[in-house]
């Protein structure tokens, strides 16, 4: 392979180093993302339809309000139950940046969603076998949805129904700040 462009550029320790850039390599990389890419469109919406969608009414469950989940919140996640103690002390000691939730327009909260920085309004849905989501305008139980494990005034549970969020997340512990 023939080198197209070499610089010679200073690195911290003074010492010189050579930098080798070949055309190759940059178009290697522009191949690489755009079938990384590619796959992540293609795959998302076959995988996102073959996964069971749970059917059932999406009234809101008259057991969880909204003005239940609006406030300020420490947050911390767990994976197996055996740290769910110790978590929810991290979670209470996270008040002191807590997470706001706050009221939607709608009949909603303001939250984030899994793997994005911007707030959207979710709304509480009622599933079936008395479970709870929260989520976006779409199915109990869809996988961008959030399932609600028990709530009380003073503490939150929820994972994601999403797999692969619910593997690198875990399950939330939200304890009110007070």
């Amino acid at each position: 392979m023939v080198a197209s462009n070499v610089k010679n550029t200073p690195c911290r320790n003074g010492r010189r180093e050579s930098l080798w850039i070949s055309r190759s390599a940059g178009a290697c990389l522009a191949l690489g993302l755009a079938l990384a890419l590619g796959g992540c469109l293609s795959s998302g919406e076959s995988e996102r339809a073959a996964q069971p969608q749970v059917v059932a009414s999406a009234a809101a469950p008259s057991d969880i309000g909204v003005n239940m989940l609006i406030g300020n919140w420490g947050i911390a996640s767990f994976h197996t139950e055996k740290d769910r103690k110790r978590t929810e002390a991290q979670a209470k000691a996270a008040c002191s940046q807590p997470y706001v939730i706050r009221k939607g327009a709608g009949d909603g909260v303001m939250m984030h969603a899994a793997d994005d920085p911007k707030l959207y309004e979710l709304r509480l849905k009622a599933g079936p076998g008395g479970r709870t989501f929260l989520g976006f305008e779409a199915p109990p139980g869809d996988l961008q949805d959030r399932e609600i494990l028990s709530a009380s005034d003073s503490m939150l549970v929820m994972r994601f129904v999403d797999p692969d969020a619910h593997r690198r997340y875990g399950t939330f512990i939200y304890v009110r700040c007070r």
